[in-house]
């Protein structure tokens, strides 16, 4: 008797098959993500090896300083402008680091105080859902091209490690939060944004983006009124926690509530392309306006995590053109969410990074992969590509002039005006396209995975 033959499954008992490339793939991008891990550390190394702000210049050694005046420390030159948790990092560093060894020894203080690193590694995990777990690919690098977008940021590098600041560890906690919220977890996002908070307050331009957000998914829940409980007190809790050894009296809490506004330096930075720099050279704004008066100026869709980066973009860009006290690390807090939103706006991240950083040898690797998501790049509208040449060119052509070009005796700042007014209407340019795309937008970004109406 023959032997029976096998019937073949029906569709429902056929398993999914593992392609036989899958190891390979999988390996092959994991350590491709490690590559570019190491190169942007192997970066910020060599970068922090130059001098940086405050070196060899007791007792400041870089932002190291207290929120009280002492003999020691001039609050009005050098006071800590910062929230509790940067107290706290300082003052561990100043144990492990200033106390055992030379001041010298915290030259790789930042490198190593660096959150951004995981942060942006969960981020594009996250960002791509299994994708990179099981060895999908479309023919294309898109995961480890984000990944350098991120961790690969001129402006962030040569801010922090070669100015000498912490900016990494307040804008790494923002990056986890994101992480965190689009995983999923509001919890555990909520809480590492209130870390961001309390680490530089600058922080607070991505409030608006995260309340709306959180809030947006909260009401569309069986039992809005717990959901929104929850974040409360995780965010009440946080704060407490970070505040508390500084709310044993009203003063001692005024005392650092005072020094996160530092009104007594002025409404503005000189030379920084905001609106109020920027328009200055027409309106005298300190001359007509009092510092008091100033401070007063500057002072329901449903949720989707593409929505959500946008919003980021565009709470933090509102933020760095019309706020007081604009720090040139100010411009940091929309490129981060420009650089998580790059594969979706190629242009207008690009557009931004060069605009901050023109010709920095660093632009050559802000090139879209060939395709995303299994679809071809986008085209550039010509009109487009016109604006964006001219600028670059007057960038260019501007820089050129500051460098060989010695300006009137009557205006020896003549061309870091015009430089810094450049900028800002490009700034602008781009915050109107941001909104626009925001408020236009329609489907689900392909890098998530769509919501349902009830969570």
């Amino acid at each position: 008797m023959g032997r029976r033959r096998k019937e073949s499954p029906t569709a429902g008992e056929v398993e999914e098959e593992r392609p036989p490339y899958f190891f390979g793939a999988a390996s092959t991008s994991m350590v491709r993500i490690l590559a570019v891990s190491l190169f942007a550390l192997l970066v910020r190394v060599l970068v922090a090896l130059g001098p940086y702000s405050g070196r060899r210049r007791p007792p400041m050694y870089g932002d190291y300083e207290w929120y009280r005046n002492t003999s020691s420390n001039d609050l009005a030159y050098w006071g800590l402008d910062y929230p509790p948790l940067t107290a706290y990092q300082s003052y561990v560093h100043g144990r492990l680091f200033l106390q055992p060894f030379v001041p010298d020894s915290m030259d790789g203080s930042v490198v190593g105080s660096s959150r951004i690193f995981p942060a942006a590694l969960c981020f594009v995990f996250i960002y791509f859902g299994r994708r990179i777990r099981r060895g999908r690919g479309d023919g294309s690098v898109t995961h480890e091209w984000l990944l350098a977008m991120i961790l690969l940021n001129p402006c962030l590098i040569l801010i922090d490690h070669g100015h000498f600041q912490y900016n990494c560890i307040s804008l790494g906690f923002m990056i986890g939060a994101v992480a965190a919220i689009l995983s999923g977890r509001e919890l555990l996002g909520s809480f590492l944004f209130c870390l961001s908070l309390n680490h530089k307050q600058m922080s607070a331009y991505y409030a608006p983006a995260f309340f709306a957000h959180l809030l947006g998914k909260c009401l569309r829940r069986h039992n809005p009124i717990l959901s929104v409980m929850k974040l409360a007190i995780v965010v009440l809790a946080t704060f407490v926690l970070m505040w508390w050894p500084y709310l044993y009296s009203l003063d001692a809490a005024r005392e650092v509530l005072s020094r996160l506004a530092p009104f007594e330096r002025g409404i503005y930075e000189d030379y920084v392309a905001n609106f109020w720099c920027s328009t200055s050279t027409l309106i005298k704004w300190k001359m007509r306006f009092t510092v008091k008066s100033l401070k007063l100026f500057s002072l329901y869709q449903v949720p989707s995590n593409h929505g959500f980066l946008h919003a980021l973009l565009n709470s933090s860009f509102s933020f760095y053109l019309f706020s007081y006290q604009v720090h040139e690390k100010s411009i940091l807090l929309p490129l981060i969410p420009a650089s998580l939103l790059a594969l979706e706006e190629p242009t207008a991240f690009g557009w931004l990074t060069y605009t901050h950083s023109l010709l920095s040898l660093f632009g050559l690797i802000y090139r879209l992969p060939i395709e995303v998501h299994g679809r071809r790049r986008p085209r550039i509208p010509w009109k487009l590509q016109t604006v964006m040449a001219l600028s670059s060119f007057s960038s260019a052509l501007l820089h050129l002039v500051y460098l060989i070009v010695r300006p009137p005796r009557r205006y020896p700042f003549l061309f870091e005006a015009l430089i810094m007014a450049l900028c800002f209407a490009q700034f602008v340019i781009l915050a109107i396209y941001s909104n626009i795309r925001q408020w236009t937008l329609r489907d689900a970004s392909p890098g998530f995975p769509s919501e349902k109406k009830k969570i």
